[in-house]
């Protein structure tokens, strides 16, 4: 049994409560057997868990076996297929019934054993989604055994203390146990547009579920703000699940890669059994049909012809490639939502990524300190609480950590003391969490930040930069440490500041220290600090601290000012954002974020792959571009334009600015969504980056939102078609590499199914056409009705050289430079006119190679031979089905030789073998040869067949020859 809590009940018991919302929140949480200081035991929330079940709204059930299994069959032609199979049945039994109705038999088995393989191929892209699903999970931050962890949302239970802060999901319905500027986005399920503040205290009297200002609800959104909240609903028993029960399940969203799947398949199949009737009829009067025996061989060819030449399993193929390509994503850390986003992200145009974590490596490090006397430099990068000031020293943010030339010793007391008060502030106007790693596990739960040595980082990067600071400069902890917080006016990326209302020890006054963007910090200074004395921030001095920002700036620093003022103690949170002026400059910081050494030769791929690279970022535009430039975005001296000037243009003028420019500084949100959609309006298709809550939009607008997956939000999360599990731009390129080898894919199984499939209709059409030209006609020994082929043979090849090389294309290695192209336009068909006419052309090859293996082992025709039909039918079966398997190498590019990297895909060769051998054997194996209407062939017979078969490949080599020699550029 689950140790009971302090004070707490010892039992759990699920009953139904009354509205928390119009009771005090220790009663709420005592009910639910949990103090709010210390949270579950992890061994009471695996009782809940078990007992209440997973946080999870209901789903729709899944489809029973025997549902999949009859799905199979609902095609209309298999049926029709099968209706032809049960009148030869017929038509047998009343014949006598003498011997064994092979064809009806064998065409049956064929037609179950295709159900048999679209069911596998269907529970292979199921269980694809599924794991797919699994590695985008939403996570909720909560207090267990007194540590803050993170954990899966479906696992919160009832009793759970949720710790809310911006960007957040909020993961079940909860009563509010504090708030602090709490503004919580429930558009998702009260339809209010506009952020609700929160208030923990207790509402007079029930309100309707939008005024329920001191209640939080499953799958709404944390917009501003921190606080803690108790779990008092979860799963179908929450808010969002009583509106579950009122809505069917949706269906799933058709993209318009499926949509121009079906139609191809729905064109074709009309076309196909227009020629398969044309067929019927044509065979029925040249071959003179007369007995119902006749007419069912007649209807059986035709249908089997429809049945074979349709390509039905293209759904099934095209949702395990492309679940194969996106598992391949995942293991290079790009997790793809949907499927149908991987090949989207193969088709971007443009990449506009942050920089702070993806350009660079997001290791934020404060290296120089910059006050009224003069400037201190930290040695030392990275997390580890570990390094020294320096007076002065020169040089950039280079990410070194060295202290720079000229560095000495600090011995100046009054500069050192300035230094510490600003690292002291920023420390205290902070939530950061700087914790030692003991035994493989980190103080106060699993980090969602970076980890460098034996300690970890919680919160933002930026943030934890100042903690690590105050490390390395003599008293600074010591400082501060005394200091209690009273309240604050969380960050906004619209504010660009943070405040805390902090009780200094032994002080009657508090103090608001505040730390921001240094241009929007400065205005609201009218004091500096100097030493021990706090004097007016005239205009030289302010003209000396904005060029002190410049100077950081333009050494690649990113940049944060740090001030304070006296308030008094009776001051209540409602009122600190007012008093964020009148302020004590006391410095800025210089912050190095190195950039990651893999990210220029990223852009150079990108470049080299027609994708424009954009550079959109909160820092200062000469920090911006001198990044850009290095890591190859732009020129050096390149522009950069700041979210105040986007304001200011309209969209004609908006869309000319973002043509020309690719770095964008100082930006708000709302500038992300306006390039977005300038971007998407010229035609481009925008790959875009964000972590803030804010960001939302513009990802969700984005062609392919790409959100963090260590720094980001659970709110970009959700919103993103792409989370990036290392936050790593170099992954973004490589995810296209990938898209656009998935697209290839596409149009290599699409091009060898439809070809092969056109190959066999050419066959069935022209040896009826023409079967007096190959002696077909006169070559009748017993039949009545004589074809080319039969139609146990067509829905042979169908089996056998369908599906399996169509899988293995799918997974096959990039044939050509997919990065030595540009982007694949928007409207562009995966099936353009150059397809159609390779797929006709081959289709006619085969045919005809194919009716002249025929022709040579018949007597007459155009080539006198000695055999009977069934050895010639023989050859001309073995024909197509080898030239089919020929096919497979000719598909994989449309110009490359099918030379070029032959080997290099195991799966394609061990389709191509296992083709051969079934094919070896339905001709050689006695049982199979009376199935299947084959006969025994010799070695001349087998040398003929694969001579007439390789013809498919050496007319494909000259055409791509041609090609190449006409397009050398593209060669």
């Amino acid at each position: 049994m689950a140790t009971p809590q302090p004070g707490i009940p010892s039992s759990y018991v699920p009953l139904p409560a009354p509205d928390p919302s119009v009771r005090a929140a220790d009663d709420v949480a005592r009910d639910l057997g949990v103090d709010p200081a210390t949270g579950l035991t992890a061994a009471e929330a695996a009782r809940r868990l078990a007992a209440d079940g997973p946080n999870e709204l209901r789903s729709r059930p899944p489809v029973p076996l025997w549902r999949k299994v009859l799905d199979q069959f609902q095609d209309p032609l298999v049926a029709l297929l099968l209706v032809a199979v049960a009148i030869s049945l017929a038509v047998w039994w009343v014949e006598d019934a003498h011997g064994v109705p092979v064809d009806a038999v064998v065409i049956a088995a064929i037609v179950v054993l295709n159900a048999v393989l679209g069911l596998v191929q269907t529970r292979k892209a199921e269980n694809a989604v599924a794991a797919l699903r699994s590695m985008t999970e939403a996570m909720s931050t909560v207090l267990r055994d007194e540590r803050r962890v993170t954990v899966r949302s479906a696992e919160l239970v009832r009793g759970d203390v949720l710790v809310l802060a911006e960007g957040d999901a909020v993961g079940a319905d909860a009563r509010l146990l504090s708030a602090t500027a709490l503004r919580v986005q429930e558009s998702s399920l009260t339809g209010e547009s506009e952020a609700v503040l929160k208030d923990a205290a207790v509402l007079a009297a029930p309100a309707p579920l939008g005024d329920r200002f001191d209640m939080v609800f499953k799958g709404t959104a944390v917009a501003q703000g921190v606080g803690r909240a108790v779990v008092v609903a979860t799963g179908m028993d929450t808010q969002m699940g009583a509106i579950a029960r009122l809505l069917d399940s949706t269906e799933e969203e058709v993209t318009p890669l499926q949509r121009e799947i079906a139609h191809v398949s729905r064109v074709l199949g009309l076309t196909v059994i227009g020629i398969a009737v044309v067929v019927m009829v044509l065979a029925a009067v040249v071959n003179e049909v007369r007995t119902p025996a006749d007419l069912v061989t007649v209807l059986l060819l035709g249908v089997s012809l429809a049945v074979a030449a349709v390509p039905e399993g293209l759904p099934a193929i095209l949702s395990v490639v492309l679940a194969v390509g996106v598992q391949a994503m995942a293991r290079r850390n790009a997790v793809v939502k949907k499927l149908h986003s991987a090949e989207t992200l193969g088709s971007a145009s443009v990449i506009a990524s942050d920089k702070t974590g993806t350009l660079t490596k997001n290791e934020m490090t404060i290296q120089r300190v910059v006050t009224a006397s003069g400037e201190v430099t930290l040695t030392g990068v990275g997390y580890r609480p570990e390094g020294e000031a320096l007076l002065g020293g020169e040089g950039g943010g280079d990410g070194s950590g060295g202290g720079g030339a000229g560095a000495v010793p600090l011995t100046d007391e009054r500069l050192a003391q300035e230094a510490s008060m600003v690292l002291g502030g920023g420390s205290l106007a902070n939530d950061a969490q700087l914790t030692r790693v003991d035994d493989g596990s980190p103080e106060g739960g699993q980090p969602d930040g970076a980890a460098d040595g034996g300690w970890t980082v919680q919160g933002d990067p930026t943030e934890a930069a100042f903690l690590v600071a105050a490390h390395k400069l003599a008293g600074t902890v010591d400082r501060v440490s005394g200091f209690e917080r009273r309240g604050e006016v969380p960050f906004t990326s619209e504010r660009k500041l943070m405040s805390a209302l902090v009780d200094p020890p032994g002080e009657g006054a508090w103090a608001l220290v505040t730390k921001g963007a240094p241009d929007v910090l400065l205005p609201r200074c009218t004091d500096l600090q100097v030493g021990d004395d706090v004097v007016p921030l005239d205009d030289d001095r302010r003209a000396a601290a904005l060029a002190d920002v410049e100077r950081l700036s333009r050494q690649a620093y990113r940049t944060l000012g740090v001030a304070y003022r006296r308030v008094p103690e009776d001051l209540g949170t409602e009122a600190l954002e007012e008093h964020e002026s009148d302020l004590v400059y006391l410095g800025v910081v210089g912050i190095i974020d190195p950039p990651r050494p893999e990210v220029a030769a990223a852009v150079a791929e990108a470049h080299r792959a027609g994708i424009r690279i954009m550079m959109i970022t909160g820092d200062h535009p000469v920090t911006a571009t001198r990044i850009a430039g290095d890591l190859g975005i732009v020129e050096p001296g390149a522009p950069a334009v700041t979210g105040t000037e986007l304001d200011a243009l309209d969209a004609a003028r908006l869309r000319e600015t973002t043509r020309t420019v690719s770095v964008y500084a100082r930006v708000a949100p709302q500038n992300k969504l306006q390039i977005v959609d300038a971007l998407q309006a010229d035609g481009h298709v925008v790959a875009m980056t964000g972590d803030g809550v804010n960001d939302a939009p513009a990802l969700k607008t984005a062609d392919i939102g790409v959100a963090m997956g260590i720094t980001g939000t659970e709110v970009t999360k959700e919103s993103a078609k792409m989370i990036l599990g290392d936050d790593n731009f170099a992954t973004i390129v490589a995810a296209v590499r990938q898209g656009r080898v998935i697209f290839d894919n596409i149009k290599k199984f699409l091009r060898y199914l439809l070809s092969s499939n056109m190959g066999e209709v050419c066959t069935v059409l022209l040896g009826v056409v023409l079967a007096g030209v190959v002696g077909l006609e006169g070559a009748a020994s017993g039949e009545s009705v004589v074809v080319p082929l039969l139609a146990t043979q067509i829905l042979w090849i169908n089996l056998v050289t369908d599906s399996g090389p169509a899988l293995a294309m799918g997974v096959d290695p990039e044939t050509d430079d997919v990065m030595a192209r540009p982007p694949r336009g928007p409207h562009e068909r995966i099936i353009d006119a150059r397809m159609w006419r390779g797929v006709l052309s081959i289709g006619l090859v085969m045919g005809v190679a194919t009716l002249l293996t025929i022709d040579i082992f018949l007597p007459g025709g155009l080539v006198e031979g000695g055999d009977d039909l069934t050895v010639a039918r023989t050859a001309g079966f073995t024909t197509l089905v080898l030239a089919q398997l020929f096919n497979v190498l000719n598909s994989r590019s449309e110009t490359t030789s099918a030379f070029h990297k032959m080997f290099v895909n195991r799966w394609l060769w061990g389709a191509i073998v296992l083709g051969v051998v079934l094919q070896v054997a339905v001709v050689e194996v006695p049982f199979l040869q009376v199935a299947f209407g084959t006969a025994s062939l010799d070695l001349a017979h087998w040398a003929v067949a694969v001579g007439m078969a390789s013809s498919v490949l050496w007319f494909d080599e000259l055409r791509k020859l041609l090609w190449r020699v006409r397009h050398p550029a593209g060669a």
